[in-house]
C-alpha cells in the first residue's frame, strides 16, 4: 500500500509540474502577445509602418487563440496597406478570410479590399467590395457610419473615374444628404461642384464643337461657290476674247472697195473691162450686230457676277 501511494504521489507531482509549465508557458506566450501587439500599435501610430507590420506578424504568431491571431493579422494588413504593400495585404486578406470568415476583421476586409482595386484602377471591381461592405453592415455607431459614407465616396470616385458623372452625383449627394457630419462631406461636396462645372464645360464644348463644324460647312460652302465664281467668269472672258478676235478677223479679211476706172490712172492707161475687176466680198451687217450684242450681254452677265460677289462681302 505504502508502494502504491508513493507511486500515486509521483504520478501526482509530475502531472502537477506539467500543468504548471504549460500554464506559465501560456502566461508567457499571453504576455508576449500583448507586449508584441503594443508595439506594433505604438510603431503604427508613429507611422513606421514596416516595423510595426513586423511586431504584429510576431504577434500574430504567438497569439494564444484564434480571436486574437485575426486582431494581430489585421493590423498587419493595416500596416501594409498603409505602406502601400498591396500584394502583401491581398494575400494576407485571403488568410484572414479563411481562418476567421465570420470575424468582423473579415467584414472589414471587403472594404479595404475594394479600397485597393480603386488605387489600382480596377473600378468594377472595387464597387463590387464597396457594396458588399454596405450590405454587411448598418449605422449602428458612428465609426461605422463613417466608414459607410467613406464606401458610398469611393462608389462615387469609381464612377467619377469611370466618366459615370451623373451616377457618381448620386452618391455624392446621398453622402451629403444622409451624412452631414462625415469627413467626406467637403470632399463630396466639392465633388457635386465639380461635376457640375464638367456639365456646363461639356455642353459649351459641345456648342463650340457645333459652331466649328457650322463654320467649316458655311467656309466649304464659300469655296465652292467662288470657284464657281472664278470658273463662270474665266469662260466669260474666254468667250468675250474669242468674240473679239473673231470681229477683228472679220475686219481684217473685209476688202477694199475700187473706185471706178477713169481711163487715167493706172500703169498702162488702158481700160479694163469691168468684168475683170475683183468684186468686194459682201458680209451680212446682221451678223456683226449680233457679234456685238452677244458680246454685250456677256459682259452685263460678268458685272452681275461681280456685283453679286461684292455684295455678299466675298469680294
Amino acid at each position: 500500500m505504502r508502494r502504491e501511494g508513493l507511486k500515486f504521489l509521483l504520478v501526482f507531482s509530475a502531472l502537477a509540474f506539467f500543468s504548471g509549465m504549460i500554464a506559465f508557458a501560456q502566461s508567457n506566450g499571453q504576455s508576449d502577445y500583448a507586449r508584441r501587439y503594443q508595439n506594433g500599435s505604438q510603431l503604427y501610430s508613429l507611422q513606421r509602418w514596416s516595423e510595426a507590420a513586423v511586431e504584429f506578424r510576431r504577434a500574430e504568431e504567438t497569439a494564444a487563440n484564434i480571436n486574437d491571431r485575426a486582431a494581430a493579422l489585421y493590423w498587419v494588413i493595416l500596416s501594409q496597406l498603409a505602406n502601400t504593400d498591396y500584394g502583401s495585404a491581398l494575400l494576407d486578406m485571403n488568410e484572414l478570410q479563411r481562418s476567421a470568415p465570420f470575424s468582423t476583421f473579415a467584414r472589414d476586409m471587403n472594404y479595404h479590399r475594394a479600397r485597393i482595386y480603386f488605387n489600382q484602377g480596377y473600378f468594377e471591381d472595387a464597387l463590387s467590395y464597396f457594396n458588399n461592405y454596405l450590405r454587411l453592415t448598418d449605422n449602428t455607431d458612428r465609426e461605422i457610419a463613417d466608414r459607410r459614407a467613406a464606401a458610398y465616396f469611393w462608389m462615387g470616385e469609381c464612377l467619377f473615374a469611370m466618366g459615370q458623372l451623373d451616377e457618381a452625383e448620386k452618391f455624392y449627394a446621398w453622402i451629403v444628404g444622409r451624412y452631414p457630419e462625415s469627413p467626406k462631406i467637403e470632399a463630396a461636396t466639392y465633388r457635386i461642384d465639380l461635376i457640375k462645372q464638367k456639365k456646363i464645360e461639356a455642353e459649351l464644348l459641345a456648342l463650340l464643337q457645333w459652331s466649328h463644324e457650322e463654320s467649316l460647312r458655311t467656309s466649304e460652302d464659300f469655296q465652292r461657290t467662288i470657284r464657281t465664281y472664278e470658273h463662270t467668269l474665266n469662260v466669260y472672258q474666254r468667250r468675250i476674247a474669242e468674240l473679239t478676235n473673231n470681229m477683228n478677223e472679220l475686219q481684217l479679211n473685209e476688202p477694199q472697195r475700187s473706185e471706178p476706172y477713169d481711163g487715167i490712172s493706172g500703169n498702162n492707161n488702158i481700160r479694163q473691162p469691168l468684168e475683170n475687176i475683183p468684186q468686194p466680198v459682201y458680209v451680212p451687217q446682221t451678223q456683226n450686230d449680233d457679234l456685238l450684242e452677244r458680246a454685250r450681254e456677256l459682259g452685263n452677265h460678268v458685272q452681275e457676277l461681280i456685283r453679286d460677289l461684292e455684295a455678299r462681302g466675298e469680294l
